[in-house]
């Protein structure tokens, strides 16, 4: 074992240890205000499952590559690299789509009164926890191909058709069923990245058009303060880049590893490190962003009636 390698499991190992302790700090948050019985938010059920998407890509991504690197290839045969390379494919699609999910669900409860989403607004929070129950159903059986393509890394059987993943090994084909392959996973990605764009581009102009019409309450010569609205468009706007940033290079290197027949070891640890960004900077991002934005909608919700209760905020 290089000096490389040792400074590739401790990047691994940081990303790994700070990514769950930021998970279970939020996951902490949610615990300690149902214990002291305040009112849960109807998003805290997509957060809950974010988490715990969250904490199932790093501990099945992370924790595998920072093994592999300090040398213990030989602890995935077959069955634990199936297993491993699935659960990560799951969690990570759940992380996409809970994402996604939050930012429709507020684009939806901040829209005006006279909406074309106007009945959505209330039927939305009933219907939260089946979205959620079929976007895990969804990506159990989108996924249940991916381990047909992935071997032990000590698996000598056809070792010309293999490609090192680092700790496993990937089964090369044909360029068609790589393309095939390649599409079929990259087509959620793609649709979840499109439908949060457009939920927080509508969310933004919703702002906007609402600062628009209660401009006359925000006295900028009482407070130098920005208006809430501005507040939230930079919140949601913090958010999105976060999301669609790392999600749209991780796409990028994982079809370009399905793709290529034998990707060399820095772009496989590259395209580790990056799956693990979201996963391990979302939490923090939520406590520090998310929230502005959440009250934001529960105020709205509260009464909408009314457009200068958000002044309030």
């Amino acid at each position: 074992m290089t000096s490389k390698d040792v400074a590739i499991g401790m990047i691994f190992l940081t990303q790994s240890v700070f990514g769950i302790l930021g998970n279970f700090s939020l996951l902490y948050h949610y615990i300690f205000l149902h214990s002291t019985g305040s009112r849960l938010r109807s998003t805290d059920l997509i957060i809950k499952h974010l988490i715990v998407a969250n904490s199932l890509v790093l501990l099945s991504k992370g924790v595998p590559q920072t093994m592999a690197a300090f040398g213990l290839k030989d602890f995935f045969n077959d069955i634990r690299c199936k297993l491993v390379f699935y659960l990560h494919r799951v969690g990570r699609g759940v992380s996409i789509g809970s994402t996604c999910l939050l930012s429709i669900f507020q684009a939806i409860m901040i829209s005006p009164r006279h909406s074309i989403w106007a009945e959505l607004k209330v039927k939305a929070p009933k219907h939260i926890g089946s979205c959620i129950f079929s976007c895990w159903i969804l990506h159990m059986l989108v996924n249940i191909i991916f381990p047909m393509y992935v071997t032990g890394i000590w698996n000598k059987t056809n070792i010309t058709m293999k490609k090192d993943l680092g700790d496993c090994s990937g089964v090369s084909n044909n360029k068609i069923t790589l393309s095939l392959y390649a599409a079929l996973l990259s087509f959620p990605d793609v649709f979840c990245l499109g439908l949060m764009l457009w939920a927080s581009a509508n969310m933004i102009l919703i702002l906007y058009r609402h600062k628009q019409k209660v401009q006359h309450i925000h006295r900028t010569d009482i407070s130098l303060r920005s208006s809430p609205e501005s507040r939230a468009t930079q919140s949601i706007l913090v958010l999105v880049s976060t999301f669609v940033s790392f999600y749209t290079l991780s796409s990028i290197f994982q079809v370009c590893i399905t793709l290529l027949n034998n990707p060399g070891q820095l772009l496989v640890n590259i395209t580790a490190l990056i799956n693990g960004c979201f996963p391990t900077i979302s939490p923090f991002v939520l406590m520090r962003h998310g929230f502005s934005v959440y009250r934001l909608c529960f105020v709205w919700i509260r009464n909408t009636k009314s457009p200068n209760l958000i002044t309030n905020m």
